[in-house]
């Protein structure tokens, strides 16, 4: 297993993953990441300053994936943790574990004080890491991601030990 930065030709094997596991949890096509127009290139997506997405690869395969950009349509110095998605048969093994912690040394990296995400209700397992790692529950979402069908956000304050 191995954790790079995103290629261009990684593109197309993203943007299934995200999608299959978007339908996988019977969520909403529209209001998630599913419809998002960078989902459609993600190279080209992590290109601008203060982001970066990494794939997870397995024996050569793109199994997974996160990013860290800047928070849409937010003044504050936070960035959003985005589109964290697994394929069913690496989930479990300690890959999205791996994952966070290069996108949190990367928000520090980045100068962010503080990351948020949204997710799923039912989307538990990946609830259950966001909290081991340090996020909290918030009452309402941050900026305007257009994630209006992701019930849950989560932020975490970033400290040193995180970098």
């Amino acid at each position: 297993m191995q954790i790079r930065k995103i290629h261009p030709d990684d593109n197309t094997a993203v943007r299934d993953i995200i999608q299959q596991t978007i339908l996988e949890h019977n969520a909403p096509k529209e209001g998630t990441a599913y419809s998002d127009a960078a989902t459609q290139s993600m190279y080209l997506e992590y290109q601008k300053p203060r982001s970066v997405y990494y794939v997870v690869e397995v024996d050569g395969k793109v199994c997974g994936g996160a990013g860290v950009a800047a928070l849409a349509n937010n003044a504050d110095n936070i960035c959003e943790l985005q589109k964290m998605y697994f394929m069913p048969e690496v989930r479990g093994k300690g890959y999205g574990k791996q994952l966070m912690e290069k996108c949190l040394k990367a928000a520090r990296a980045f100068k962010f004080s503080k990351v948020y995400l949204e997710t799923m209700g039912n989307m538990y397992d990946a609830q259950g890491l966001y909290k081991r790692v340090g996020f909290e529950l918030l009452i309402q979402p941050l900026g305007n991601t257009g994630h209006y069908s992701c019930p849950v956000q989560m932020i975490k304050k970033l400290e040193e030990d995180d970098a």
